[in-house]
């Protein structure tokens, strides 16, 4: 018989070892597919078996606590109370104990008689009602839930308001159908809740980052693209013009934001936005990754072209040949990625000239003006080259505007050396002015000094002396005369060149 009870013993510790090992493998699982930690699911399972045993154990208003042992493979139960006074709970007064007593008719009958009483004072206007609802409200004191200080204290004597008190509740193994559908539901919905915040977690370290997906469905304009553990939308204003999205479509995508939502993680993608291409260069190559090679800044417009300013951090090393790669293999598995989106790759330079006469690339640019007060610069291209510097539609200044940040107007060769001699031309104008007012007011003196000399007489001189004078005076005058045609020639050469200019 003792050998039996014995053999009996161990079949039971070896079932029991096998429903532990076989829960505590549904747990691991769990926690593998779903990606939660193992004390997330434990907490789930205390909270499930805690609304069972109040379902059919418990009374209304109690705060029950449950405590599962994974080793021994059940759970002991506590009934969770605080510590309150008069300061945080309002206690009942034993006229509302009286009145709880009352039947429900009269209680009917008593709220219906001061309703009429209320409504009738409720048209004169009463003073404080304001701060009547601004005041807070303190709960009632439960029972169930609540200790006095006193109470209390006779069980912890140390005890203090806004402390927890905990009393064990007695063991029990059999639960009703409903207390089980309840658990089952408790324990279905943390699960979930805990996947969410995890899923969470997950997707918002991943903010701002490059990841692939697979086009699960499309629904209007949007996109929803399967991200693996979750699904991210693509809105039609991060979508990239002209390009086509079909079911089983493999993209990859930058995920612009995530946002927490009851039904899980919100994940906004792009495909339009500047960061994409970069992190796409970084995937491509390694010295962007490790930093010897930067990417300064970037303009882009999606679907059509792409302006990256790079520059090295090391000697010896060519920033536009490592993005380019050999043979072009790097930047062409990038341009691929974009559905052919052109990208051009210009080399940093701290001159403002050189960079932007190398952001205007592919075109040839003769010389680059700069006036840094406006931040502006006046580009000086070859007649031929202004058609390709420009860009069709603009978008090659465009671009080279946003790449470099400075404003960019683009002139050929022709125009600027026509405005060179212009500016020369007005500064000629104004000093022949000049001149010309000088001569005029020596010739004005001159005639001055001559009208002087004529009104004096001339008794001690003969006839040819006047009129050696006479010719004299008459010669000057006639000099006279055709410096102020002169002047009068070039002032009209003047309007004219003013007027041609202004046409």
């Amino acid at each position: 018989m003792a050998k039996r009870k014995k053999l009996t013993k161990t079949n039971e510790e070896g079932q029991s070892g096998g429903r532990l090992g076989q829960f505590g493998s549904a747990i691991a699982q769990i926690c593998e597919e779903k990606g939660i930690s193992k004390e997330k699911v434990i907490e789930a399972i205390e909270s499930a078996l805690a609304a069972a045993y109040k379902k059919d154990y418990g009374k209304r208003g109690q705060h029950i606590r449950a405590e599962f042992d994974e080793v021994a493979g059940g759970a002991s139960f506590f009934l969770v109370k605080e510590v309150v006074d008069e300061t945080t709970r309002v206690f009942e007064t034993e006229e509302e104990k009286a009145q709880e007593k009352e039947p429900e008719e009269e209680k009917k009958i008593k709220n219906q008689q001061e309703e009429k009483r209320t409504g009738e004072s409720s048209s004169v206007p009463l003073s404080g009602t304001t701060e009547d609802k601004e005041e807070i409200r303190i709960p009632r004191y439960n029972l169930e839930r609540d200790l006095t200080l006193k109470e209390a204290q006779k069980i912890k004597p140390d005890a203090k308001v806004g402390d927890v008190i905990e009393t064990k509740l007695e063991e029990k193994s059999d639960y009703g159908r409903v207390a089980a559908q309840t658990a089952k539901q408790v324990i279905i919905q943390k699960i979930r809740e805990a996947e969410r915040d995890a899923m969470y977690d997950e997707y918002k370290q991943k903010e701002g980052e490059v990841i692939s997906g697979v086009v699960q469905r499309i629904e209007g304009r949007n996109i929803f693209v399967d991200l693996g553990k979750s699904v991210g939308v693509l809105f039609p204003s991060e979508q990239v013009e002209g390009e086509r999205y079909r079911i089983g479509q493999r993209l990859k995508v930058y995920i612009m934001k995530v946002e927490a939502d009851p039904k899980g993680p919100g994940i906004i993608l792009s495909r339009s936005h500047p960061a994409l291409v970069q992190k796409l260069f970084e995937i491509e190559v390694p010295e962007i990754f490790t930093g010897t090679v930067e990417i300064k800044s970037m303009a882009r417009e999606a679907g059509s072209r792409t302006k990256i300013a790079v520059a090295s951090n090391e000697e010896g090393v060519d920033p536009i040949g490592s993005c380019v790669g050999q043979k072009g293999t790097r930047v062409q598995a990038v341009i691929d990625e974009l559905g052919g989106e052109k990208i051009d790759i210009i080399e940093w330079n701290d001159d403002v000239a050189k960079f932007i006469s190398n952001a205007l690339s592919p075109a040839k640019v003769l010389g680059v003006k700069v006036i840094e007060s406006k931040k502006e610069s006046r580009v000086s291209v070859p007649a031929d080259q202004l058609s390709l510097a420009i860009g069709k539609q603009g978008q090659n200044v465009r671009l080279a505007a946003k790449l470099t940040g400075w404003k960019i107007d683009v002139v050929t060769g022709e125009e600027k050396k026509g405005e060179d001699d212009e500016e020369k031309s007005e500064k000629k104008g104004e000093k022949s002015e000049k001149d010309a007012e000088e001569e005029s007011a020596k010739a004005a003196t001159n005639k001055k000094e001559k009208k002087s000399m004529k009104k004096k007489p001339a008794t001690a001189k003969t006839k040819t002396d006047k009129e050696e004078k006479d010719k004299k005076e008459l010669e000057s005058e006639k000099k006279d005369d055709s410096k102020e045609k002169e002047l009068e020639e070039r002032k009209e050469e003047q309007e004219k060149s003013e007027a041609k200019e202004q046409k």
